[in-house]
């Protein structure tokens, strides 16, 4: 078998390509795949990556970026966030969002449906968004496309349109979407079937979480443990399993959104091996912080599922690490100060979610490479590869290979770092990541080859970052 790099050099060879100019050289690199890290220069053009060689004195450039041994990884893809445009726009917009999201290393943002005005869940409304937030976006984007009890007729119409997967919950949601029964789901999976398009589900029950808050709500004195408990572990188990079991019946693709517990994956992991096409993701929050962040720090850490307890942790990088949850993602889920008082709202009327698509990267660096000692491959793996797979986006994004988009990032892995309101891009200047300290940092992102972010600061124009269809992929 020819070995990868006399392949390129061939290749490179063959077409001229060390007498070419190329648009930038990112040079002396560790560049981080899937499988392994390798020194290497990565030469592009026309916003594509054109060739990876382990010279560079024979290269030409317009521009040429030293990276002196840092970690070059592509692009980050974050399958989960929640970036409220158009509609709630106090909460967080797309000029904001991609921002926080350009500094932190991720390159494409793949928008959810809900925390929307209106909700998208037709094709008019998918054209309306776009026309809304394309002059704001510093990165590439995509959407997920909504998927409610009102709306069956028209998901093969957002299929057309580019929606790279569809939404649904599973357990109770926000008064702006709707929760469907698991029959609506049967017949949802059927329809999804007939275009290749995959479904994503909040898995919880519905039942169980309803009447577990009803009991808790009924005591005099209501505390952080009461909320952790009407979300039980088992709730997530059951609605994990049901969709399993209708992915079996259908046959259609579905992904598993913020995976909280290992016993979840678990499920998942055992639904892979028996060939169903399924897709674990979690975030870097239940990767991070558990249900004692909750009990002593209050609603700033309160999100669904809820975080689970600290051995739980640690299980669930070993589950990211062998593959079965193959996304990492932000769930960002912006809200007002106001919106996380407990005073004001009681802790069951507070916000419920985590706002991190900023920090997701290098969150899950230094807790799993500096910290727990996984090699950085798990993070090619479940930032970019995994995602792009997961969504169809694999050949344009996802990897550091010739004929990709020239989407990289660039890490300094000794770079000590503390997170503080100041440094946030978001509209709401609050995370339950505020105050994390760690190690390892991006400090440049570069999107079809272009530099977007420098040293923690946005340098890219608004409206750079372009819609990314799925008609367009496959």
């Amino acid at each position: 078998m020819i070995k990868w790099y006399v392949l390129v050099l061939l290749i490179l060879l063959s077409k001229g390509r060390w007498g070419e100019m190329f648009d930038l050289l990112i040079k002396n690199g560790r560049i981080v795949t899937p499988d392994r890290i390798y020194e290497g220069n990565v030469c592009i053009k026309n916003g594509i990556i054109s060739a990876i060689t382990d010279v560079f004195e024979e290269v030409q450039a317009k521009e040429i970026i030293d990276v002196e041994g840092k970690l070059v990884f592509p692009g980050a893809i974050d399958t989960h966030a929640h970036l409220n445009d158009p509609g709630y726009n106090w909460r967080e917009d797309y000029e904001h969002g991609t921002a926080a999201a350009a500094v932190g290393g991720i390159t494409t943002v793949v928008d959810m449906p809900l925390q929307n005005e209106p909700a998208l869940t037709d094709g008019k409304i998918f054209d309306a968004k776009i026309n809304k937030v394309s002059k704001n976006a510093y990165v590439d984007y995509c959407f997920w496309g909504g998927l409610v009890d009102y709306n069956l007729d028209k998901l093969i119409e957002l299929d057309e349109k580019g929606c790279v997967a569809f939404k649904s919950f599973i357990g109770p949601v926000s008064p702006d979407y709707v929760s469907l029964t698991i029959g609506q789901v049967r017949e949802a999976l059927e329809i999804l079937k007939t275009v290749d398009a995959r479904a994503g589900f909040h898995c919880e029950d519905y039942s169980i979480i309803k009447w577990e808050e009803a009991r808790a709500q009924r005591k005099a004195n209501i505390s952080w443990e009461d909320f952790l408990n009407s979300r039980p572990l088992i709730a997530e188990v059951i609605a994990t399993k049901n969709i399993i079991e209708l992915a079996r019946e259908t046959g259609t693709k579905v992904h598993i959104c913020h995976v909280s517990h290992p016993d979840v994956a678990e499920e998942i992991r055992k639904a892979k091996q028996e060939g169903i096409d399924i897709i674990g993701e979690t975030c870097s929050h239940y990767l991070t912080f558990s249900r004692e962040d909750v009990i002593s720090k209050g609603s700033i850490f309160k999100c669904a599922p809820p975080l689970r307890e600290k051995e739980a942790v640690e299980k669930m990088w070993e589950y990211v690490e062998d593959g079965t949850l193959s996304c990492i993602s932000s769930d960002h889920s912006p809200c007002t100060l106001e919106e996380k008082s407990e005073e004001e709202h009681g802790i069951f009327g507070t916000w419920g979610g985590i706002s991190g698509i900023q920090n997701v990267f290098q969150v899950a660096f230094s807790e799993g490479v500096e910290k727990r000692g996984y090699s950085p491959t798990i993070l090619a793996r479940s930032l970019s590869e995994g995602p792009a797979k997961a969504l169809g986006l694999y050949g344009k994004k996802g990897a550091i290979e010739v004929g990709f988009d020239a989407d990289l990032v660039i890490l300094d892995p000794d770079k000590e770092w503390e997170i503080t309101a100041e440094t946030l891009k978001y509209v709401n200047k609050i995370s339950a990541f505020v105050g994390l300290r760690g190690k390892g940092l991006p400090v440049c992102t570069i999107l079809r080859g272009l530099v977007i972010a420098k040293e923690y600061e946005v340098v890219g124009e608004k409206g750079f970052g372009q819609i990314i269809r799925k008609r367009l992929i496959s």
